[in-house]
């Protein structure tokens, strides 16, 4: 063997020595560096202190373990052992993981670090104190880094479980089939926005997976809670939480394909929006027989049509806010009279033997108590399907 060959199995021997020697330093002091990185935190760390007792206790569970597989590993160290991942990190529950950010979690490695570093020469055998320190920068180097894919890899698992309820609850308001398990997947959202309104229209090219990353995206920026769904060639986003409807339709209303965008009713809450979702829908279905309609509409815009291609709401509601209230009254046959006098005036009041003030008096109580102007075409053609399912729902009454 060359001298130079025995000096390096010489430097080899007492660098493992060494290592033994501090080893033995370290596995003495882990139950005082557990302590002193505890009250390190406690004295650095805002977030730490304002966590639960049990919260602190899984902290420093495992931090504890975090310096135990650290000192496990710096034993073995120059055998070419690669730093471990972040086993130890298993020992905490899954919702500490979720209450501490990765953020917090590279804060409780720094301290670590710093704790070690401030006892290197205690905790070093002699000669020890650059191979100990070189080997707590690579260990907490990693762990830092594997911290990171942990949280991505939760992050993804959330992602896609969030994804998941908030089809569901999509798919559930579309069925009209609110239950307590909507809610419960919506409070597993965060979800507790209030007023709710459903918009609808056709989905944009691309898959839905991005196309609803877009919507949160653009949720996000614009202040707005947003839950939504792609179904086929629809789009369904539900808005809560919005201080100015208009806003929050003009956010959301570029992320849509080409064709119309029907807006229902807003409602108090996500228990009552199958009702907006179904107003919402069914505008969409019928929107084809208006199509010089604004985009977007709003649902009850399109009461007429909707009616007519069968939805059982718009007909109640026709019939509940314009025949109801005229019924029974000289209002009515007035109505009818212009209607079908093709809106003229004077051929009303010739054949209702009044006069054409008269007329005109009585259509202004028709707007009052309807809403809509027997002047204006769109609220005339309204009226008149009105009128005619209010007739049709008498006819059929016992």
């Amino acid at each position: 063997m060359t001298e130079r060959a025995e000096k390096h199995s010489s430097a080899e021997a007492a660098g493992d020595r060494t290592r033994e020697d501090t080893t033995r330093r370290l596995e003495r002091a882990m139950g005082a560096l557990g302590t002193a990185v505890m009250a390190r935190m406690d004295e650095r760390l805002p977030w730490f202190r304002a966590l639960s007792a049990e919260d602190r206790s899984w902290v420093g569970l495992v931090a504890q373990a975090g310096i135990a597989a650290f000192v496990e590993w710096f034993q073995h160290a120059d055998e070419g052992k690669p730093t471990p991942n972040i086993e130890f990190f298993g020992t905490a529950p899954r919702e500490l993981k979720r209450s501490i950010s990765l953020q917090q979690t590279v804060d409780i490695v720094r301290v670590v670090v710093e704790v070690v570093d401030a006892q290197v020469d205690e905790l070093a055998a002699p000669g020890g104190e650059d191979q100990l320190e070189q080997a707590v920068l690579r260990y907490t180097r990693d762990v830092a880094f594997a911290a990171a894919h942990v949280y991505a890899r939760e992050a993804e698992v959330r992602g896609a479980w969030d994804a998941r309820l908030e089809a569901l609850i999509v798919d559930a308001l579309v069925r009209g089939e609110v239950d307590d398990g909507l809610h419960s997947w919506a409070a597993a959202l965060g979800w507790t926005s209030a007023p709710v309104m459903v918009i609808a229209g056709h989905a944009p090219e691309g898959k839905p997976e991005t196309v609803i990353d877009r919507l949160r995206d653009r949720g996000r920026r614009s202040g707005l809670d947003l839950l939504a769904g792609v179904q086929g060639e629809r789009l369904i986003v539900i808005v809560g939480g919005a201080e100015n409807t208009a806003e929050a339709v003009r956010q959301v209303v570029p992320k849509f394909g080409p064709g119309p965008i029907v807006i229902g009713p807003e409602v108090p809450d996500l228990h009552t929006a199958a009702r907006s979702a179904r107003a919402a829908l069914a505008g969409l279905r019928a929107a084809c027989g208006w199509p010089d309609a604004p985009r977007p509409v709003h649902a009850d815009e399109l009461l007429a049509e909707r009616a007519i291609d069968g939805d059982a709401d718009a007909r109640a509601q026709l019939i509940e806010n314009v025949y109801v209230p005229l019924a029974g009254t000289p209002l009515l046959d007035t109505l009818a009279t212009y209607l079908e006098q093709g809106t003229s005036l004077e051929a009303t009041a010739r054949l209702l033997f009044v006069h054409p003030n008269t007329v005109r008096y009585r259509l202004k109580k028709i707007t009052e108590l309807t809403g809509y102007q027997p002047t204006e075409g769109r609220s005339a053609f309204t009226l008149q399907v009105g009128l005619i399912l209010g007739r049709l729902s008498e006819s059929a009454l016992p």
